[in-house]
């Protein structure tokens, strides 16, 4: 009983915690009791209605506050456990004991020993606090207790757990502060320049519906799914038992019940979203998480060449098939449930593939339900359609070895795609291990297999013996053959840009060019770019030009496409070459921050966060003084930054609109 009520208190913490925009103060200081022997208060300022709970909760009970001193360097020493005030005590009835607790404030004190010199000593604080209806989720802060300089009482606040002032952190990391920029009176754009935020967002939700509304389609033609279809639709259609009306509306209903499974597996990631609103961003250009997509995507490859089965475990099969004996809609939900956890083995890497896909996108949590959205439709369809009209049933190929040919066909695929990810983390970390050579002859190895594999050359344990060669089979062999003579052209050099051709098939999937061993560049398309905002302003204001600020990163596709197919056209390139200063600031850049930048900023929707590298800075900086944190998002600015030439655009694949963007910033340029 009490595990469960510890449960449902951190769910409500993770679910609460996006509402408790006001966290527990801690206050430090040091009271000194002889030339040796010190107090490390710590006091809490708890927000009206919460209370903090006492060191001393029994297990089963909620996280108590605990401290621990860093005493690694050895030169003091902690002398008994740390001292707390009173508080109060009650029988607490959802718990079931009694647990003391604190409100408004709370004093702690720790009697310390010093034994070698000691300017300061670090300390953590672990806590949650509640009211009646929520609690944060367990909560880990920093301390520092000031020794030298004052060895009486040295009273502040911990220099790491107290926001530095948005202005001061802003003027000592970007040199200007959002305060100073404004937008410049004349304002060339028009609706022909600007692609309005909400109609590019749009279109973006409706190409990942696409794509996945296309895994979905594929997902059918798996050994999984496709012999479901007549099965199922001949239980809804001949043996309801009330008549082929009532057997079309619970197939409808079973059609939409599979899409509903799928958008149900996106509402998680809505609250991580919304709790941080840079968290997916955070999560996709993980290394490690890259890392792990990297190795479940190859495991899953190998599954569907065949050398061992994907299932998720036989109980949650037995669980909701007995849930289909309810009947009425719960019945039917619960067959729609059962389909996917039954077909889990081939539809499981296709959905992996898009939950990856999704977290590496701009948009994330919505961009993630559109995609699910997408499949669930194209799988939940063709029930309903069967059902409605059975003698469409007589179309559909017959099963055979055509569907193990398929989910051989999509394991090359997973394991192409694998690659990316791998090169997500290779990006982001600066390994410069999987640039874009080896990368290329890669992806050539695994398409030429491919091809060998659809030319009958090579077979995998599932395989059929080939008798006769299919016109089907043999175009797609040619077609692949083709397409891995497309992925060596990528080797051709281009001589305007001192690197390698770029791919437009691979635009986003492949590095750049620019990470190359044989022509490396700093710079997309050989430009002469800043990665550092104050050097990058100081140098437009020597060659009086106007600022282009390219919000990107190292793991946007969107970027690439950009770089790669918009900027590297003539008349963009002469622009960005020859008239605008380009500071490109990549918002997932892992490089360490230096030390004295490290410091803790107040966010724009509430709470708070540390800049640890260069990635947070920047995203940082895109957040507080233009109010969005999508990629790629382009700003014009006057040499010094102060001024906004006209309005941002992001995402813009549109020559002629990208080219007027250009222009329209340099016509108010020369207006000022």
């Amino acid at each position: 009983m009490k595990k469960t009520v510890v449960f449902f208190m951190l769910l409500m913490a993770l679910v609460g915690k996006a509402q408790i925009l006001e966290p527990v103060k801690w206050e430090t200081s040091v009271e000194k009791l002889s030339d040796s022997e010190f107090n490390l208060i710590t006091k809490a300022r708890i927000p009206s209605g919460f209370h903090l709970y006492s060191q001393n909760i029994s297990d089963g009970g909620p996280i108590p506050t605990s401290f621990i001193y860093d005493d690694s360097q050895g030169n003091f020493k902690i002398i008994g456990k740390t001292q707390e005030e009173e508080g109060q005590t009650v029988n607490d009835p959802v718990f079931e004991m009694e647990i003391k607790y604190f409100e408004n404030t709370a004093i702690f004190k720790q009697k310390i020993e010093i034994i070698g010199e000691v300017p300061k000593i670090q300390a953590f604080v672990e806590y949650m606090i509640c009211d009646d209806t929520r609690c944060s989720p367990p909560t880990e802060d920093e301390l520092v207790f000031r020794i030298s300089g004052s060895l009486s009482t040295d009273t502040g606040t911990s220099e790491s757990t107290e926001p530095v002032d948005n202005s001061v952190a802003n003027k000592m990391l970007y040199g200007i502060t959002a305060d100073d920029i404004n937008r410049a009176e004349a304002n060339c754009a028009g609706e022909n320049v600007m692609v309005p935020e909400a109609d590019s967002k749009t279109k973006s939700l409706l190409s990942i519906f696409g794509l996945g509304f296309l895994g979905g389609l594929l997902a059918l033609l798996t050994p999984c799914v496709f012999p479901m279809i007549p099965l199922t639709v001949s239980f809804f259609t001949k043996k309801s038992g009330k008549g082929k009306s009532a057997g079309i509306s619970k197939a409808l209903l079973y059609g939409f019940f599979i899409f509903a499974v799928y958008i149900l597996l996106s509402v998680p990631f809505h609250l991580l979203d919304s709790v941080n609103p840079d968290i997916l961003n955070e999560v996709s250009t993980n290394v490690w998480l890259n890392i792990v997509f990297f190795t479940i995507f190859v495991f899953f490859a190998f599954s569907f060449f065949g050398y061992y089965e994907l299932t998720l475990p036989a109980s949650w099969i037995n669980k909701t098939s007995r849930g289909e004996d309810a009947g009425g809609l719960i019945g039917i939900f619960f067959m729609a449930l059962t389909l996917a956890i039954v077909s889990f083995s081939c539809t499981g890497p296709i959905l992996g593939s898009l939950l990856a896909g999704s977290l590496t996108a701009d948009g994330g949590a919505w961009q993630l339900t559109a995609g699910m959205a997408g499949f669930g439709v194209s799988l939940g369809l063709p029930f309903a359609l069967f059902a409605m009209f059975p003698n469409m049933m007589n179309a559909l190929p017959k099963s055979g070895g055509w569907l193990n040919t398929t989910k051989v066909i999509l394991g090359f695929l997973e394991l192409a795609l694998a690659f990316k990810f791998l090169s997500n983390a290779d990006l982001v970390q600066h390994w410069s291990l999987l640039k874009i050579e080896p990368f290329l002859i890669i992806w050539i190895v695994i398409f030429a297999g491919l091809a060998l594999y659809l030319f009958g050359k090579i077979r995998f344990p599932h395989d059929t013996p080939i008798k006769k060669m299919s016109l089907v089979r043999l175009a797609g062999g040619v077609l692949v053959a083709s397409f891995v003579i497309y992925l060596a052209s990528g080797f051709r050099f281009n001589k305007e840009t001192n690197t390698f051709t770029s791919l437009t098939l691979l635009s986003g999937l492949a590095p750049p060019v620019t990470y190359s061993f044989i022509y490396p560049q700093d710079c997309p398309n050989n430009l002469e770019c800043f990665k550092d905002l104050k050097t990058g302003i100081a140098y437009a204001q020597k060659v009086n030009k106007p600022i282009m600020l390219d919000f990107t990163g190292y793991a946007c596709v969107n970027c690439r496409k950009m770089e790669e197919h918009v900027w590297s056209e003539k008349r963009i390139d002469n622009y960005l070459r020859n008239d605008y200063v380009l500071i490109s600031l990549y918002v997932d850049d892992k490089k360490e921050l230096p030390q004295e930048q490290q410091i803790l900023v107040n966010r724009i929707n509430g709470g708070k966060r540390k800049l640890e590298n260069y990635g947070h800075k920047w995203a940082n900086f895109q957040t507080q003084y233009f109010q969005t944190n999508s990629q790629p998002y382009y700003v014009l600015l006057n040499p010094d930054g102060t001024k906004i030439l006209n309005e941002p655009v992001g995402y813009m694949p549109n020559e002629n609109d990208y080219a007027k963007f250009l222009e329209c910033g340099l016509e108010v340029f020369e207006a000022l």
